[in-house]
């Protein structure tokens, strides 16, 4: 489909073309940038990431630190002055850091992972980016494991101290409810340790995300993930006028980014998929 028709064929869809009207009407939208999750364009922590997000017309991009096998290369610093180089050179930010392998190497018991968190610190420092996500997925995740969430908690305190020094804030993406994710900030006691949101996930753990997302409140999360596993972000059914009142009732504004993640469906342009995206939520934001 070419991007004439794409976007003439969006247009006549109510959901993709009515959503955004409530936010206009609103009045008082915050105003956030908007960015996709590196992994989400095919360029896992790939320079190339740059010239793609530049292409859609993304403010920025959350940049994946690597993977065991490259030894979280984004840690090096002559990897970092690539980076650096090409965000200057395209005008695309890097608005954020991921530390994806944990969903396979997970914090909560391999040691290894110690090294890897407190390192991200000083690269988010170095690429001034202000978030590192800590994913706890796959073999990384929570639920049901009282164990794993107090070595978490230990292992967290530890590396708390060095993220508030140096003005991080690392981000727990789980399938937690709120209340389990405030039993872990409390324990921790730390302003360096909040929650990166995820509507979709929370959706599809059983919760409603916009009840969670109050509970939370504005100063516990630190950046959204926006999509729809499989579908444009128009498509699915995560409620976005609920999400988009509750941000607007809440003056959230958390780092002042949002980003696209999985919301491209099966066997459809990539690009157009992410412009669409893109167009959808500016319109919203």
């Amino acid at each position: 489909m070419n991007r004439r028709k794409f976007i003439r064929t969006a247009a006549m869809a109510p959901a993709a073309f009515t959503i955004p009207l409530w936010l206009n009407a609103m009045g008082s939208a915050q105003k956030f940038k908007i960015g996709a999750c590196d992994w989400s364009l095919g360029k896992n922590s790939n320079i190339e990431s740059f010239a793609l997000a530049k292409q859609i017309g993304l403010d920025g991009l959350m940049i994946n630190m690597g993977s065991a096998s490259n030894n979280l290369h984004l840690r090096k610093p002559e990897v970092q002055k690539q980076f650096r180089e090409k965000s200057k050179e395209t005008g695309v930010k890097i608005s954020s850091l991921a530390i994806g392998e944990l969903n396979q190497v997970p914090y909560k018991s391999d040691p290894i992972t110690e090294e890897w968190v407190w390192d991200s610190v000083l690269t988010a420092k170095n690429l001034q980016a202000p978030v590192v996500l800590l994913a706890f997925f796959s073999k990384n995740d929570l639920r049901n494991d009282p164990s794993g969430k107090a070595e978490v908690i230990r292992r967290l305190k530890r590396v708390a101290p060095h993220a508030e020094k140096h003005g991080i804030t690392l981000g727990l993406e789980t399938y937690l409810n709120a209340a389990e994710h405030m039993e872990i900030i409390d324990r921790v006691g730390s302003k360096a340790i909040k929650v990166y949101f995820d509507f979709r996930n929370t959706e599809d753990a059983g919760y409603d995300p916009v009840i969670e997302f109050k509970k939370l409140g504005r100063d516990q999360v630190c950046e959204l993930h926006m999509k729809e596993n499989g579908l444009l972000l128009s498509e699915g059914t995560v409620d976005w006028k609920r999400v988009a009142d509750s941000i607007g009732e809440m003056n959230y504004s958390g780092d002042g980014w949002m980003q696209i993640e999985w919301a491209k469906p099966d066997k459809a342009d990539l690009i157009e998929s992410y412009k669409h995206n893109l167009a959808f939520l500016r319109n919203f934001y």
